[in-house]
């Protein structure tokens, strides 16, 4: 443990040490500062391996928490790294089942087609029948992905989660705000590990992401066989396809990319605005397109959840984007929590409409748009809420997996149709009409007898 923990204040000295003389020893401006650090953060991880990558993975989805440079830059974070191997893959399977692999699956490929921090997954056929949450049952034969948790995993994990507690206390000691967010950060991911490192919550959240989509032939997610599902193993049906690093195949293949990307950034606005429940983690590695032009789900490991109060609000800011309204946006984002002092609220309207100018007038870039407005409200000391910040981040992503199916796409101008039919049906709801009902009524009123 020594050597380790010396190991990882080593490579954060220098990796933050490059950071402090590409920012030209702090006298660059601060963003430059910030992005260097980021950047140097980011390799640091990945040269820690598994533990700090699927750290830095739920620091991406937290820009609530750490600056907008830092988020957007460990969302690159590459987790592929080195199997384990098959042997090892084998016994946990046999562990969990109590049963020789043999009489689980055929053709159980030793190769994984995939190997992330984690967890690997291998090919294989059910060897039986297995039951599904709904549906008719996979049949014996069906080709299956076998996602199987690493050996020591949680212990490497927990273990250098201790380290970085230690870390973050002596960052305290430097810079006390940025040291005791990271060590409060460190404790909630430490709470969410059984969650994270359980394949059954993986599976359940699939399942519902696929019931909700269930009437959408463009949308496919993998059935999970429970019967071959445990803590440690999760099997699904295995989708055949293209991730997004290979689109050119796809296209000379016949793929309609572009009605993908219009499908994919409605789905996402579906999602969000319809069943309150969006997946938050897409990157190519979750994503591709099949040969039969659906785009198909995977890992469900992190998903954002929106009540309905906050659904209308989120269709408003959306809508203020569509037609570049900053006083709307800051109405519709106070509404989900987002807190502005009355004395800043009219420069920081401003900024933020100066920002759409930049950003949404021409070729629209959401991108910069959000890690911009994450940005302004940080530096208006304004705190951002969990949820707000993780949607900000999500439709940011949605775009650049919308622009690799498509670079032209323009998602606000795809999303006015349906944005503006949510805002309408919302409108009209029993509930909404009961509400405003008095009030329009006394306008009507005053009108008449005016």
């Amino acid at each position: 443990m020594p050597s380790r923990s010396r190991e990882i204040a080593s490579v954060f000295a220098r990796r933050w040490g490059r950071a402090s003389v590409d920012s030209g020893l702090g006298l660059r401006g601060g963003t430059r500062r910030r992005e260097a650090f980021a950047r140097e953060t980011r390799l640091a991880f990945e040269e820690l391996g598994p533990a700090f990558i699927k750290l830095g993975q739920m620091m991406s989805v937290r820009p609530d928490v750490f600056s907008s440079e830092l988020v957007f830059e460990l969302s690159a974070l590459q987790d592929s790294v080195a199997p384990a191997p098959f042997e090892a893959i084998r016994e946990v399977i046999e562990d969990e089942f109590a049963r020789p692999v043999d009489e689980l699956f055929d053709d159980l490929d030793p190769v994984p087609v995939a190997s992330a921090s984690v967890a690997q997954v291998h090919r294989a056929r059910l060897r039986a029948d297995s039951p599904v949450a709904w549906g008719p049952a996979l049949a014996a034969g069906t080709v299956v992905a076998v996602k199987v948790l690493k050996p020591g995993v949680r212990a490497a994990i927990t273990g250098d989660l201790e380290l970085s507690r230690r870390l973050a206390r002596r960052l305290a000691i430097v810079r006390p705000r940025e040291g005791w967010t990271l060590a409060a950060f460190i404790e909630e991911f430490e709470r969410s590990l059984g969650r994270e490192l359980d394949m059954r919550e993986e599976g359940r959240t699939a399942d519902r992401f696929a019931f909700d989509f269930r009437d959408d032939e463009q949308v496919r997610v993998p059935t999970v066989a429970w019967g071959r599902t445990t803590r440690r193993v999760l099997t699904m049906e295995y989708l055949e396809g293209w991730r997004l690093s290979e689109l050119d195949e796809a296209r000379r293949a016949g793929v309609d990319a572009y009605g993908l990307a219009e499908h994919g950034a409605t789905a996402f606005m579906r999602q969000v605005l319809v069943h309150g429940r969006y997946h938050a983690d897409l990157h190519p590695a979750n994503l591709f397109v099949t040969p039969d032009d659906r785009i198909a789900y995977l890992d469900f490991g992190i998903v954002g959840i929106v009540t309905p109060d906050e659904r209308r609000h989120i269709a408003h800011v959306l809508a203020a984007l569509v037609f570049r309204d900053p006083d709307r946006a800051l109405r519709a984002s106070s509404e989900l929590g987002v807190e502005v002092p009355p004395e800043q609220r009219d420069a920081l309207a401003r900024d933020l409409g100066a920002l759409m100018d930049r950003t949404l007038a021409d070729e629209r870039d959401v991108r910069h748009f959000g890690k911009g407005f994450l940005s302004l409200l940080g530096d208006y000391g304004v705190e951002i809420p969990v949820g707000y910040g993780l949607l900000v981040k999500s439709l940011v992503t949605v775009e650049g997996v919308a622009r690799a199916l498509y670079p032209g796409i323009d998602i606000i101008e795809t999303s006015r149709p349906f944005v503006t039919r949510i805002l309408v049906e919302q409108e009209l709801t029993m509930s909404r009409l009961l509400e405003r009902g008095p009030a329009a009524v006394r306008a009507a009123l005053g009108e008449l007898l005016a």
